[in-house]
């Protein structure tokens, strides 16, 4: 496998939680993929700014230091960073969060509590997002 396609096979994942972080990875891993783990904002911000080489990013909306929006928000901004698409979780009940996370340029929104169907789902939508822009 090349260094190339190796890349373009790490998913960004972001949550707070460490119960979620080990479910989103573990959904991720069997999806085939290989997950870059950040548990919180700043983190995933960290990881961002070193490589970025990623095919998709999953944010939790609510994380300490850096929210998910402001990532995306910041992702928009960076050349390298712009095309990745983001999916955008959350517990919280409040509708203006997703219309946040859309208006900061998330692709797809998982409310929490999910099922495992649903993050596949969820994934695959984004995955194809990431594979269109790049054709």
């Amino acid at each position: 496998m090349s260094a190339q396609s190796e890349a373009s096979r790490r998913i960004l994942v972001a949550d707070d939680d460490p119960a979620i972080l080990r479910l989103v990875t573990a959904i991720v891993e069997k999806e085939g993929y290989q997950v870059v783990p950040a548990r919180d904002g700043r983190e995933a911000y960290k990881l961002l700014q070193a490589g970025g080489d990623f095919l998709a990013c999953v944010f939790d909306v609510v994380m300490p230091h850096i929210q998910g929006p402001e990532l995306v928000r910041y992702m928009k901004t960076e050349k390298k960073l712009m095309k990745i698409p983001v999916m955008m979780m959350t517990a919280e009940q409040n509708p203006k969060l997703s219309s946040d996370s859309f208006a900061a340029g998330a692709v797809v929104f998982l409310p929490k509590p999910f099922t495992t169907s649903q993050l596949q789902v969820m994934l695959r939508m984004l995955i194809s997002k990431s594979r269109g822009e790049q054709s």
